[in-house]
């Protein structure tokens, strides 16, 4: 190619047809303002933006690849603007904007806040792929995967696990927004592009309030198909999570010391059931062999959340029951009627598998009409 005559950059031919250099093809775009195209020995370019400053220096500012000039051109003057704009054209990246903030935290809310959005960003930015991002490459998709990583819909089988995990989840999401935000008034990237538009979860702040009274209840079994029935039983006798249920054995149900062993997110653990339920799992147990599955589909597989959601939502909607009505209802159900009937809270968190604080927090409410009767048969005055 002829050293004088300027390069096509504006045609996928015209830059194919460009040799193999280090330095760049420039075409100018405006005064001080150049967009190149560098050729690498495999063929393949990438586009890069020269500005000369106020003071006469030259900036440069890699772009990396786009299938078209007028790509490559659009954010090369979108850079250009927001220099002059006052953004900074130091690379910060997504873990360098978290450091900023909690430092601001720390000077402008104090210790505890500072510490906890440090603790946030340490645990699921600093070491993420996002946080190596730039922010002028930081792109909604790049967030959004985040929050799926973080809030893994797969591993909950349990309802309220997975509104617990998108809950947390909101907060880590405004702690990150908020530190990106800080980035984009502090001039360090020139538009929220790469966020603004990721919004929280809706519905999530608080935990289901649906429970089933006995005639609702009788209605859902109904509704039920035969299999699904055994299911729901099996929660309600139980306060059990359905991932615990659907994943017992029948080796698992000892008809003759009355317990059963559960397995899930709280690790193994062996507990005794009630008359109803030994009588409700040893009709279950019938003819089956240990590592079989103590609860079967009708087609003898093991229940998922796949096989029953579906299902379940069908029989509500059969029974009449509210739409907020999900799986996990039977298990808050099966545990307030627990509390309702004056359990320790010690005891129904060692049946529920849980912590006495979650009892306590979530349920201790329900005990204010016993305490009421208790209190009304003391005659104080």
């Amino acid at each position: 190619m002829d050293a004088k005559k300027a390069p096509n950059l504006t045609s996928r031919s015209g830059r194919a047809a460009l040799r193999a250099r280090r330095e760049p093809y420039w075409s100018r775009l405006s005064a001080g303002l150049f967009l190149g195209y560098r050729v690498a020995d495999l063929g393949a370019g990438t586009w890069i933006i020269r500005r000369r400053n106020e003071h006469g220096k030259q900036e440069y500012h890699a772009l990396g690849r786009h299938e078209t000039y007028d790509d490559a051109k659009a954010e090369a003057e979108e850079w250009a603007r927001s220099v002059e704009q006052g953004v900074t054209t130091k690379k910060t990246t997504v873990k360098e904007a978290c450091a900023l903030y909690v430092g601001h935290l720390k000077l402008h809310k104090g210790a505890a806040s500072s510490q906890d959005a440090e603790g946030r960003f340490r645990r699921l930015v600093d070491d993420d792929s996002i946080g190596r991002i730039a922010l002028d490459k930081l792109r909604a998709s790049h967030v959004k995967a985040w929050v799926a990583k973080l809030v893994d819909a797969d591993s909950h089988e349990d309802e309220d696990d997975l509104r617990r995990a998108k809950d947390s989840t909101n907060r880590n999401l405004a702690s990150l927004k908020a530190a990106l935000n800080l980035a984009l008034k502090d001039r360090l990237v020139a538009t929220d592009a790469g966020w603004k538009t990721v919004v929280p979860f809706r519905g999530v702040g608080q935990r289901r309030k649906a429970v089933l009274d006995a005639p609702q209840r009788k209605a859902l079994l109904e509704a039920c198909t035969d299999d699904l029935r055994q299911l729901a039983k099996a929660l309600l006798l139980t306060g059990a999570r359905c991932g615990e249920i659907a994943a017992a054995n029948v080796a698992d149900f000892d008809k003759w010391n009355g317990v059963i062993t559960l397995d899930g997110k709280t690790g193994r653990r062996t507990v005794a059931v009630s008359s109803a339920a030994l009588a409700f799992f040893a009709e279950c147990v019938k003819g089956k062999v240990g590592n079989a599955p103590l609860l079967m589909r009708a087609d003898g597989q093991r229940w998922n959340k796949d096989a029953w959601k579906k299902v379940f939502r069908q029989a509500v909607t059969d029974a009449g029951l509210p739409d907020d009505v999900v799986m996990y209802t039977l298990r808050h159900t099966g545990i307030s009627e627990m509390i309702l009937a004056g359990m320790d809270s010690f005891v129904v968190a060692t049946l529920a598998g849980t912590s006495v604080a979650m009892i306590e927090k979530h349920y201790g409410h329900l005990r204010t009409k016993e305490t009421r009767r208790m209190l009304d048969a003391a005659n104080m005055l």
